[in-house]
């Protein structure tokens, strides 16, 4: 979509539809109060007066995250109209209008982001095998502005937009069928995305690659799967030196049959997402390049399926990770952690960033104690967690701080091995994975180090709010949201 901005009121803008924002049921200034009264108007409601080319809804105030899921209302009225413009209501501030304060203007600039966001994130669909998809036909987005800088505005429209489309980006890797999207697959699409920035570099590594290294955790996880392990690498830099270096790591399992410790049916089914961390940090270096942060940013993404066949890894294996930590293998399905350990072992030697974070579909406990719509933040660093917690939540994304429980760090204790990889029962199942990662960020790296355990709401089967069902981008624009509030 194109989003443009108007200075003057939008009733003299010409559209094909009008979307206007009723606030705390005040119909004072209404031209059409009377209509909205007869319909039943109430708090958190949405009326189409279809003849009028108008739809209105109700809102409790204009924040970013109010004004997105008031977006996503009225596009789901108007979901298969043929409207290709549409135009928004009046935004202004006193406060900016006699020449107020920088605070005003950063409040307007966060409701034009949001808005930008709220339409792109409400249009998406993933129809690639629908033979009857109706995708939304929005082209323009008119937003009429004043009292504040135009140029500003405009910037902030265009950094939502940017956030949003990157988002929309991970969506679509994220819905993609496994029998398409292999590692290989995701190595051409890191390929792809650094050839469309000549900001961002990609390097891949193969099988060879990982055994020079001694990455054996990930490398057991592949041993089932035809397809060969991938070590994507993406690096952007900003034109001028960077002032921070800054790495996420995503768990890549392109598909995760949960191995000879296998799923049952209705458990392996949506384990095509079990990539959305991996494709959230592709989504992250495409909106960096975008919207050129100051920021030196990597992206190291393991990329594999955990299959079941002859050659597979088993219950009772010990494995030699990269750091030199031996793990004992008590579940197959406990696969993400032992790619994740390999590849935050190889970021902290061949990155070396100031800020280290991984992303990953990790734990169904995650999503029994947060449910599906929240993330964990965990770590060892409690401010560290709590400030990202407040910048990310920005966003919109929901996120939860969990600490670290030393009483748990036994239950991690193995007989034949350093470690274990899971604990058996499941009590404290994301902690435990936590913990487990924990054993591989060296000293020096233990309060730069945020794991974000994604899994209850990278992919959802119901649409909630401007998500759709399916996969959600999570983690994109969190992580984008803390950088931009550093």
């Amino acid at each position: 979509m194109k989003f443009k901005i108007v200075d003057r009121d939008a009733t003299n803008v010409r559209a094909d539809y009008e979307i206007r924002f009723i606030i705390n049921d005040d119909l004072t200034n209404c031209t059409d109060r009377e209509l909205l009264k007869f319909s039943g108007f109430e708090k958190g409601s949405v009326c189409n007066l279809a003849s009028a080319r108008r739809i209105y809804v109700s809102i409790k105030d204009t924040s970013p995250e109010t004004l997105r899921i008031a977006i996503s209302k009225a596009l789901k009225v108007l979901s298969g109209y043929r409207i290709k413009s549409v135009k928004m209501p009046h935004i202004s501030s006193p406060a900016v209008s006699v020449g107020g304060t920088e605070a005003a203007m950063e409040e307007i600039e966060a409701a034009l982001s949001a808005i930008a966001e709220g339409f792109e994130l409400s249009a998406y669909s993933f129809d690639e095998y629908k033979t009857d998809s109706k995708p939304c036909t929005i082209e323009e987005v008119y937003v009429s502005v004043t009292g504040c800088d135009k140029v500003r505005a405009e910037a902030a429209l265009k950094r939502g937009r940017i956030i949003a489309e990157a988002t929309n980006y991970v969506r679509d890797i994220v819905n993609e069928i496994p029998q398409v999207y292999t590692p290989q697959r995701m190595v051409a699409d890191a390929q792809k995305l650094a050839e469309s920035y000549y900001t961002v570099k990609c390097q891949d590594y193969g099988k060879d690659y990982l055994k020079a290294q001694d990455m054996n955790a990930f490398l057991a996880v592949n041993q089932a799967s035809p397809h060969g392990p991938q070590l994507i690498h993406l690096t952007y830099k900003p034109k001028k030196d960077a002032e921070l270096k800054i790495c996420f790591v995503g768990k890549g399992l392109t598909y995760d049959s949960g191995g000879l410790s296998i799923k049952p049916s209705t458990s392996m089914y949506t384990m095509k997402a079990d990539k959305s961390g991996a494709a959230a940090t592709m989504g992250i270096i495409k909106a960096c390049a975008e919207m050129e942060l100051p920021y030196e940013v990597h992206a190291v993404l393991g990329v594999t399926e955990n299959m079941v066949g002859s050659g597979a890894y088993k219950p009772d294996d010990v494995l030699r990770t990269r750091g030199g930590v031996t793990v004992e293998v008590n579940n197959t399905d406990a696969e993400g952690r032992l790619v994740l350990c390999d590849c935050l072992s190889w970021a902290q030697d061949e990155v070396k960033p100031d800020y280290l974070i991984d992303l990953a579909t990790l734990t169904g406990a995650c999503v029994v104690g947060l449910g599906d719509y929240t993330s964990g933040v965990i770590g060892n660093n409690y401010d560290f967690q709590v400030a990202f917690k407040k910048a990310a939540e920005l966003s919109g994304e929901n996120y939860t701080v969990l600490e670290f429980n030393d009483h748990l760090r036994p239950l991690l204790d193995s007989k034949v091995a350093d470690v274990r990889n899971s604990v058996p029962g499941g009590m404290g199942g994301a902690l435990t994975a936590g913990l487990f990662l924990d054993k591989f960020i060296k000293e020096e790296y233990k309060d730069k180090w945020l794991h974000l355990d994604i899994a209850g709401p990278a992919y959802v089967g119901d649409a909630w709010g401007y998500n759709p069902a399916g996969g959600t981008g999570a983690g994109v624009r969190g992580c984008l949201y803390w950088m931009l509030n550093k």
